[in-house]
């Protein structure tokens, strides 16, 4: 029987062209033409409200047993309404719409009718507002994007921040509008009625309009304002279309909690939905303990025929399938393929996924990923075929050209191609820098080619050009790839693990738990650490690849420090810099009892 993945009339053959350049750097792409692609976001929901108004759009969680649904047709009358009454307060098309909250149907709604009348919006992280009383950032935000309006869910946990850091701007809100000063209720722009303006504002939009604004994670330094047009976005789903040929099938069906703030959320995984006319449950689980429970249930109860997620994200699931088999049969059975992405795989997650798919399945589950960041709205490679383990990203898709340059010890990937952000906002020199001589985005990651006679096998990920660094030694240390080595050898005690030694002579780490080492005897966790790193030394690893100490950290990743995204990925920079003191524990030549050497 084959697989699904290697049915060519569900899934596209792997097909890549090489080209070598003068200079030595290499040019891969699809041999493979763009095909058509929509003008504008809201094309597709004209489309799907026309030909299939009461199919599911979208559903969240309302109480513990409901589920508030909207369909394509009452979706495309909200758009309409709030279309119609962001036309009545004229706002200027130079300053955005920014949304504050978690991922909702109302930010949804506003959203969509936002880019129908050719209005630019962005959604902001609500960490800057839930996980903190200090402003400051949130304020910094919206004094450099100069909104016109700022949505946010809900007073009693939005407010403070919205009076802090909205200045003059509109203020809107779905619950609480009373007990702000001035605000708008957001159910009268519900109330509206649609006029034929917002039909002509729709007309006037343009491929190359802006749609959104995104900000940089601040993984790699400050947020960015980074430009995403309708072009890009809607080219980088007929990308993806043309991808997977079973979209135009197969209706998708996604449990979702990825945030709209981000790329990978709020135009990967929403803009698939909108595409290809699919539903989208909202998941109110996170990928944190106390609420990777909801996700679970959420799971259980939609049973979604693609799922997508952060590494993270699917080590804590897990446990959960492990113990359970009628959970894990439930939840994976449905399931056509599983995506990951945001974040590199650690081969033990691989590894344990596979094992329990073979358990509870009839097939092999399709376990695959792609690469991509903000600025290519994001798709730019797909790994769509099947993988032997985690580390491949897969090969350029249909528009989008990469570029392999030596840089250093590797080579960097850099991006050219219909769905690359045209600059950041307001930032020349900033835009300037991002791309070489040939037009080509200088993404920061680097690759190399899993078999550089076939370049159809694809591309290996070989972490941040910025993240290495070098021993006194004089040698490099590669950190994606070791971090990910380090992790699998550390399973199933490390939830995540820094690793340090720039400008020391050997390699440390530093290593955030998981619930499986707090749980355990502190003695079998620190022999468990011993072994994997007197295994990094058995192996004859030189000084780059061998971690010679390390210290349990007793203090979880610090979102509100920046120290974890949204997307539930480890920023290794914040972390370092936030707990400089015990790095230089760490390398104390005192004998600490925190600290194990090998």
């Amino acid at each position: 029987m084959m697989a699904f993945h290697e049915n060519p009339a569900f899934v596209a053959p792997a097909r890549t062209e090489r080209h070598l350049q003068p200079d030595g750097s290499i040019v891969l792409r699809s041999p493979e033409a763009l095909g058509p692609y929509a003008r504008c976001i809201g094309e597709w929901i004209e489309r799907w409200s026309a030909e299939t108004p009461d199919a599911l759009a979208l559903a969240e969680r309302v109480g513990a047993e409901r589920w508030r649904r909207v369909r394509w047709g009452e979706l495309r009358h909200a758009v309409g309404a709030i279309g119609q009454r962001l036309i009545d307060l004229g706002l200027p098309r130079d300053q955005p719409i920014v949304i504050l909250s978690d991922n909702a149907i109302d930010n949804a709604m506003l959203m969509f009718a936002a880019m129908h009348v050719g209005l630019p919006v962005c959604t902001v992280s609500s960490a800057y507002c839930r996980l903190t009383q200090d402003h400051t950032k949130v304020r910094g935000i919206l004094d450099t994007l100069r909104p016109s309006l700022v949505y946010a869910s809900n007073a009693k946990v939005y407010g403070a921040a919205m009076t802090a850091s909205a200045g003059m701007a509109i203020k809107v809100l779905s619950e609480g509008a009373a007990e702000l000063p001035g605000a708008l209720d957001f159910a009268s722009f519900l109330a509206t009625r649609e006029t034929a303006a917002v039909a002509d504002a729709f007309e006037r939009i343009a491929a190359d309009d802006v749609a959104k604004y995104l900000l940089t994670s601040g993984s790699t330094g400050q947020p960015k304002v980074v430009i995403n047009t309708h072009r890009m976005l809607c080219a980088n789903q007929q990308s993806l279309a043309q991808t997977w040929p079973f979209l135009e099938k197969m209706k998708p069906v996604l449990l979702d909690w990825l945030p709209w703030s981000h790329t990978f959320g709020g135009n990967h995984n929403l803009n698939l939905v909108l595409r290809n006319g699919g539903a989208l449950y909202i998941d109110d689980g996170r990928p944190v303990p106390g609420l990777i429970e909801s996700t679970v249930r959420n799971l259980r109860d939609v049973r979604p025929n693609l799922h997508f997620n952060v590494p993270r994200g699917l080590e804590m699931l897990l446990p959960f399938l492990e113990v359970d088999a009628e959970l894990a049969r439930e939840i994976l059975s449905p399931l056509l393929l599983v995506f990951y992405a945001a974040a590199a795989l650690p081969s033990a997650t691989w590894e344990r996924l596979q094992r329990l798919a073979t358990q509870v399945r009839s097939e092999p589950l399709w376990l695959t990923t792609s690469w991509g960041s903000t600025e290519t709205s994001p798709l730019v490679t797909s790994a769509h075929f099947g993988l032997d383990g985690p580390g491949c990203i897969g090969v350029p898709v249909p528009g989008l050209e990469l570029k392999l340059v030596k840089v250093g010890e590797k080579q960097e990937m850099r991006v050219r191609g219909v769905s690359v952000f045209p600059g950041y906002r307001n930032a020349p020199a900033l835009t300037e820098a991002a791309f070489d001589e040939e037009g080509f985005y200088k993404i920061g990651d680097a690759g190399y080619l899993v078999d550089p006679d076939d370049p159809a096998r694809g591309v290996v990920f070989d972490g941040r050009v910025a993240e290495d660094f070098k021993l006194t030694t004089g040698t490099w240390v590669s950190v994606g790839p070791l971090r990910l080595a380090v992790v699998s050898a550390l399973s199933p005690f490390a939830q995540d693990v820094v690793i340090t030694g720039h400008d020391r002579n050997e390699i440390g780490l530093l290593i955030f738990p998981s619930a499986a080492a707090v749980k355990a005897p502190p003695d079998v966790v620190g022999e468990k650490i011993r072994q994997a790193l007197g295994v990094f030394q058995q192996r004859g690893a030189g000084s780059s690849q061998a971690p010679r100490r390390a210290m349990l950290l007793m203090e979880p990743p610090n979102a509100d420090a920046g120290e974890i995204t949204d997307k539930g990925y480890l920023n290794q920079r914040a972390v370092l810099a936030r707990r400089a003191d015990l790095v230089s524990c760490l390398y104390a030549d005192d004998d600490d009892a925190l600290v194990i050497r090998v």
